[in-house]
């Protein structure tokens, strides 16, 4: 062994400048003949390996030592803790060598890196080289594990020649992309160019405009200044002509003073007056100088007492002003009263207000300490058949109390679905027709869309069959007709079971009400032919049979359709079809998705509103004929047809003898046959209680036929 590990291993140390990288540009031939001649190379290499005596069969030192040849590897879980405990023995040796053979492959594996001119691009091919090397001189020399190690070099070759082949067919793609960038770059670049360009453009266009608009602006100013001088000198000036003006309105008056004087002394000289006596003239004097004492004083009294006096003029204009404020001071003490009361009234609306304030809140504690907590719906998005998505759709737009319905329906079908039989309710008078039977009948277990199917099915051939029979035999009928006598009594109890259960389904619940004489058959009928009618008179409207109205149309629709209707309910009519405040006249509305079910026999919110103030109306319209009767709804108190027959011509003057003599008969229960004439003896003697009337006006169909007319003013 000492003399096998002094031996060296000499590789013979082929230089790879002469091979060319296995890249993309090779072909096939090309590197079939190149993997042949590095084969040839190999098998020379392992010739040299040989020749330095370190070979497989005895002369590769055994390492690690402490292992013995007879050591046989036993089949244990990796993870377990006798593997442990195993592996812990076998690694206390640690202090072994590595053998000859493994030092001399990774020196030679070194010197081949080395030699490598890793600079070009072919460089990770030709560090792969020596690796490829050493691998197969391992796949030689280890003849027990050669056909493995030659599947995972073959593996792995494939793979690269795959990823080379990938490689090959980017290459245009990379050369693409290079020239596609450099045009970019060059479009950008030009770009860029052509903004800077533009950009310095528009700052000295920008410049330019400051520098003009600081001009503008000096000019402004110099202007002003202009002005503001020219009025200075115009003032000074009107007040210079207005000085000369006076001066020269005094020297006119004093050339008057002197011409009249100089004509006075020319009279004075005048030879008459020469002639005159000079006592007189005295006496004149002496006169004139008393008149001339007598006027300064009477000069001097007017000054003391008007001194303070003030022109007219000025006068008149302050009294004006005056005049003036005391209208605005009127004015706005009339305002000030105003907003006084406004303020007083708003005082109390405040008052009152913080009166309800503590009223609802002392209601809410008390709501609060008596009340249950709000249930939390989001529990039953667990339950709910269709998870959180279904049970959004079923509780959107609903109270608690709808919710509670519809929590009750889904927990009631998954009973119905677990039930195989119903118990027969038998033969008794109370028993519906349908219903009566002994014993157990097979639950059908339909699916909601089917039952709502099956029920539109019957309300068809029921309004071709003009009402012959009753309408619980015309059902149990219909069953036999389509599942034949042996199934019709099942599916009568699976079919009942469902419309008691499903109340908020339109389909079923109406259908519920008449096959139990909650309500008459008739209502129905007239409120589909009430949607029918709407439906031909929009398609009238819509003269190029595109199914669009505007909302002015849809609402001249409405109106016509419906002319006893108020304004509200037409409008709540048109915000159930999609009209909102901000829509405007010109909108268009698709009024065919107005008249549209779903799956379930579920209508649309408009054809829903319909019915609501249908119901509505019927119950304001009882309510009018109770008030015009006079009588409680909770007294025992009869009626009689008379009576009955006059209130209902009060309430609605419109009504025609037909439609007023069905009415009468719905409210007393007769046929067309013992119905009683106007005016014969019988009419007195037909009574009944008002309760029983009026619940049965309210399962008939009753409307309006005309409007109310209003009583004269007493």
């Amino acid at each position: 062994m000492d003399s096998q590990n002094s031996q060296t291993l000499n590789f013979p140390t082929t230089s790879r400048a002469h091979l060319r990288p296995l890249g993309v540009s090779i072909d096939d031939s090309l590197f079939t003949e190149t993997k042949n001649t590095q084969k040839r190379k190999l098998s020379q290499k392992r010739k040299t390996l040989l020749s330095g005596s370190f070979s497989i069969g005895g002369h590769l030192s055994p390492w690690p030592r402490y292992i013995s040849d007879q050591t046989i590897l036993h089949n244990r879980k990796p993870c377990s803790d006798d593997y442990r405990k195993r592996a812990g023995s076998l690694q206390q040796p640690l202090g072994t060598t590595k053998p000859r053979y493994l030092e001399q492959l990774e020196n030679y594996l070194r010197k081949e890196l080395l030699l490598l001119d890793l600079s070009t691009d072919s460089a990770q091919e030709l560090r792969l080289q020596p690796y490829r090397e050493i691998f197969e001189f391992f796949i030689e020399d280890f003849k027990t594990y050669k056909p493995l190690l030659s599947s995972i070099k073959n593996a792995y070759e494939v793979m690269l020649a795959h990823q080379r082949e990938k490689i090959r067919a980017l290459e245009p793609l990379k050369a693409k992309l290079i020239t596609v960038n450099e045009n970019c770059n060059e479009r950008i670049l030009a770009m860029r160019a052509e903004e800077r360009d533009e950009i310095s453009t528009l700052k000295k266009e920008k410049m330019n405009l400051l520098k003009l608009i600081d001009k503008k602006n000096e000019e402004k100013i110099s202007l002003q200044t202009e002005v503001t001088k020219l009025r200075k000198n115009l003032a000074e000036e009107y007040l210079h002509y207005l000085s000369e003006r006076d001066a020269r309105k005094i020297l006119i008056a004093d050339l008057n003073e002197l011409r009249y004087q100089r004509e006075d002394m020319s009279l004075a000289q005048s030879p008459g007056v020469w002639g005159e006596d000079p006592v007189k003239l005295t006496v004149a004097l002496k006169m004139a100088r008393q008149d001339l004492t007598r006027t300064q004083m009477e000069l001097n009294t007017m000054k003391a007492n008007f001194g303070d006096v003030v022109p007219r003029r000025d006068f008149e204009m302050q009294e004006k002003t005056l005049k003036e404020l005391q209208e605005q001071l009127e004015s706005l003490r009339d305002d000030y009263e105003e907003v006084r009361k406004e303020h007083e009234m708003l005082l109390q609306l405040h008052m009152s207000t913080l009166k309800e304030r503590d009223q609802f809140y002392s209601e809410l504690q008390e709501i609060q300490r008596t009340s249950t907590p709000r249930p939390d719906w989001s529990k039953c998005e667990d339950v709910v058949a269709g998870g959180r998505d279904r049970w959004h759709m079923l509780a959107e737009g609903k109270n608690s109390d709808q919710l509670v319905d519809v929590l009750l329906e889904e927990i009631g079908e998954g009973l119905l679905r677990e039930k195989d039989f119903f118990p027969g309710l038998g033969y008794g008078e109370s028993i519906p027709p349908f219903l009566r039977f002994d014993g157990t009948v097979e639950n059908k277990k339909p699916t909601k869309k089917e039952v709502v199917k099956l029920l539109k099915d019957a309300w068809k051939e029921r309004i071709t069959e003009e009402q012959k029979e009753k309408f619980p035999d015309f059902f149990f009928s219909f069953l036999e007709r389509h599942f034949g006598p042996g199934d019709a009594m099942a599916w009568a109890y699976t079919i009942f079971e469902y419309i008691k259960l499903f109340h908020t389904n339109e389909v079923m619940s109406q259908f519920y009400a008449v096959l139990m004489g909650k309500r008459k058959e008739s209502v129905y009928i007239k409120q589909k032919e009430t949607i029918a009618q709407l439906l031909k008179e929009m398609t009238n409207v819509d003269s190029q049979n595109e199914g669009l109205l505007t909302m002015e149309q849809l609402s001249a629709v409405l109106k016509s359709t419906f002319p006893l209707k108020k304004d509200e309910r037409i409008q709540e009519l048109m915000e159930a079809g999609g009209w909102h405040p901000s829509s405007s006249n010109a909108d268009l509305l698709n009024y065919r998705m107005l008249f549209m079910e779903d799956e379930e026999g579920q209508s649309v919110p408009f054809v829903q509103k319909l019915w609501e103030q249908y119901m509505v109306e019927k119950d304001e319209y009882l309510n009018e004929l109770k008030q015009e009767l006079g009588l409680e709804l909770d007294s025992n108190e009869e009626v009689t047809l008379p009576k009955v027959r006059e209130a209902l011509m009060n309430i609605d003057p419109s009504l025609d003898k037909q439609t007023l003599n069905h009415y009468l008969r719905q409210a007393f229960q007769l046929p067309m046959t013992e119905m009683p004439e106007e005016g014969e003896e019988r009419e007195e003697g037909t009574v009944t209680q008002l309760q029983t009337a009026l619940e049965q006006l309210q399962m008939s169909d009753i409307r309006r036929m005309g409007p109310r007319e209003q009583e004269p003013a007493s």
